[in-house]
C-alpha cells in the first residue's frame, strides 16, 4: 500500500488519530499509521489507493489535505534523492497538465526569493505544463517542519502530490457566530463535528443525544448523513421561543429552525422531554438494540445540582392528581429531584447496551482534574469496550471525550447483563457531586481511588463521585 501525507491542524492534539481512524472505519478503509507525533502535524499513513486516502480525509475535521508522498528526507539534499529514486516513474503522467506547486513550512518561513530557489530545484520533475494556481490539474506540495529553533532550519522535509482536501470546512459553515439557535452550553461547532465523526455517524444510521439542548450534537451527525432525534429533561430548550414555527409566526427560534438553515430537516425525528431515567424509548438487551449512536455531553452539575424527573417528595393521592393533569399545560416544568452524578454515568452507559445495536458507538463527554494526583476514574460496562480516550484541557480541570464499541453477543461475559432497580440518591448538590465540591476546591488535597474492572456503579454512589476519591 502507497504512503500518503497528511497535513493536520495543530490543535485537538489528542483527538486527531481517533479522528481519522474512525474516518477509516466508517469508510471500510484499512489504515495503518506509519509516523504520528502529536508536536507535528505531519502524519504519514498507508492506505489501498487514492480513492481511499479521498474517502478518509473529506470526513476529517482536524487536517486540512492528504498527499501522495513523493519524497521526504532530512535536508533538501536527501529529499532529492528520495524523490528520485521513489517517485520517477510517476512524473510523465504529469508532464503536460497545467500544475501548482507550493511551500507550506510548519514553525517557520521563508522569502519569495527563498520559496522561488525551492520551487525551481525540483525542475528535474519536467513538469512542462502551464502553472495554474486556481484549479490546476496537478497539486504539488513541499512541506517544511521546523524544529523549536528557526534557525537551525527545518528538522524534516516532504514532497507529496495532493489527492484532496479535508472536509474541515464544515467547521465554518456551523461555526456558533452564525447559528440561529443557540444556549450558553452549546458545544463548540468543531467539537461537536469531532465527536459525530468518531462516533461513526453516516447515512443510514439512527443517532440520539439524550441532553441535546439546541441540539448541537444531532445537527453535527446529521451533518454526516445520520438521521438523528434528541431528549432533554427541560423542554424549553427543544421548544425554543418566540412564536410557532409550524404557524409561520415570525421570531420563533427552536432546535428545528437550526436544522431548517442547513438544509437538514429531513434528518431531523424530533425531540422529546425526558431524562434516562423516565424514558420512553424501548430498553431491551434480549431483543437487540436499535440506535446506531449514542452522542452526548453530560451536564456535570457545576452551576447547580443534577436532577432527575420525580418529587422530593413522596405526593398524597391529590398532589400526584395535580401534577397528573397539570402537564398539559403551557409552560408546564415537571418537578426534578437531586442525581447523583456516579448514577448518570453508570446509567448511560447501561442505557447503551440496552439501545445500540452490535458495534454502535457511544461518544460521552466526561469532566476530570488536571491535577496529576487527581483524576476521576474511566466508568466501564463488560458490554462496552472503550475505543478511544481524547482529552480537551482547561486551567484546573479537564474533559474527556469518551468513545465505547459495543460489544457482540458472542464478546459478552455471562451475566454481564443482568442489571438490578437502582434507587436514585437524594441530599444535597456536593453530597452527589463530589466533582462540583472538587470544582470549587480547586481540586486540592484528593487523589484518585483505584477501582477494579467491572462498572463504575459498583462504587457506592451514595457518595457520588466521592467513592473514587481518596483525601492525601
Amino acid at each position: 500500500m502507497p504512503d500518503y501525507l497528511v497535513r493536520m491542524v495543530q490543535v485537538h492534539e489528542s483527538f486527531r488519530k481517533a479522528e481519522l481512524q474512525a474516518s477509516a472505519d466508517v469508510n471500510g478503509v484499512k489504515v495503518e499509521f506509519v509516523k504520528y507525533h502529536e508536536d507535528s502535524p505531519f502524519c504519514i499513513v498507508r492506505l489501498p489507493s487514492d480513492a481511499a486516502a479521498r474517502s478518509v480525509i473529506s470526513r476529517s475535521i482536524l487536517s486540512h489535505s492528504i498527499c501522495e508522498i513523493w519524497g521526504q528526507g532530512p535536508t533538501y539534499d536527501a529529499l532529492h534523492v528520495s524523490t528520485k529514486e521513489s517517485s520517477s516513474s510517476k512524473w510523465p503522467q504529469y508532464a503536460q497538465a497545467p500544475f501548482r506547486f507550493t511551500l507550506d513550512s510548519y514553525r517557520g518561513s521563508r522569502t519569495a526569493e527563498e520559496q522561488t530557489a525551492i520551487v525551481n530545484s525540483f525542475s528535474y520533475l519536467g513538469l512542462s505544463g502551464p502553472a495554474r494556481m486556481k484549479t490546476p490539474e496537478a497539486s504539488f506540495r513541499v512541506f517544511e517542519d521546523y524544529g523549536a529553533v528557526q534557525s537551525d532550519g527545518p528538522r524534516y522535509l516532504y514532497l507529496g502530490r495532493l489527492i484532496a482536501s479535508s472536509g474541515r470546512q464544515a467547521k465554518t459553515t456551523y461555526d456558533l457566530k452564525k447559528r440561529h439557535y443557540i444556549s450558553t452550553t452549546s458545544m463548540d461547532a468543531e467539537l461537536a463535528l469531532l465527536t459525530a465523526n468518531i462516533a461513526l455517524a453516516a447515512p443510514g444510521k439512527l443517532f440520539y443525544d439524550p441532553f441535546m439542548g439546541t441540539g448541537g450534537f444531532p445537527l453535527a451527525c446529521a451533518h454526516f448523513g445520520a438521521v438523528v432525534c434528541g431528549s432533554d429533561i427541560d423542554g424549553r430548550s427543544i421548544r425554543g421561543t418566540g412564536g410557532s414555527a409550524r404557524r409561520g409566526q415570525v421570531g420563533k427560534k427552536d432546535v428545528e429552525l437550526n436544522f431548517k438553515q442547513y438544509g437538514l430537516e429531513s434528518r431531523y425525528l424530533g425531540g422529546f422531554v425526558s431524562d434516562l431515567t423516565n424514558t420512553p424509548l424501548r430498553l431491551s438487551t434480549a431483543r437487540g438494540g436499535y440506535l446506531d449512536g449514542i452522542i452526548c455531553d453530560p451536564p456535570y452539575g457545576i452551576r447547580e445540582g443534577l436532577k432527575v424527573l420525580g418529587s422530593r417528595a413522596t405526593l398524597d393521592d391529590t398532589e400526584r392528581a395535580t401534577h397528573r393533569d397539570r402537564y398539559q399545560e403551557a409552560g408546564y416544568i415537571p418537578p426534578k429531584r437531586p442525581y447523583s452524578f456516579t448514577a448518570l454515568l453508570d446509567d448511560i452507559l447501561a442505557f447503551s447496551v440496552a439501545t445500540l445495536v452490535e458495534n454502535g458507538r457511544l461518544s460521552m463527554w466526561m469532566p476530570t482534574a488536571n491535577d496529576a494526583d487527581v483524576e476521576l476514574v474511566i466508568p466501564t460496562h463488560p458490554c462496552l469496550e472503550i475505543v478511544s480516550v481524547c482529552v480537551q484541557e482547561f486551567n484546573k480541570w479537564s474533559r474527556r471525550l469518551l468513545t465505547y464499541r459495543r460489544r457482540a453477543a458472542a464478546e459478552v461475559p455471562l451475566g454481564a447483563l443482568e442489571t438490578g432497580s437502582r434507587d436514585y440518591e437524594r441530599g444535597r448538590a456536593d453530597d452527589l457531586n463530589a466533582f462540583r465540591k472538587r470544582y470549587f476546591e480547586g481540586f486540592k488535597e484528593f487523589e484518585e481511588v483505584e477501582l477494579g474492572a467491572g462498572r463504575s456503579g459498583e462504587v457506592d454512589d451514595t457518595k457520588g463521585i466521592s467513592g473514587r476519591w481518596r483525601k492525601k
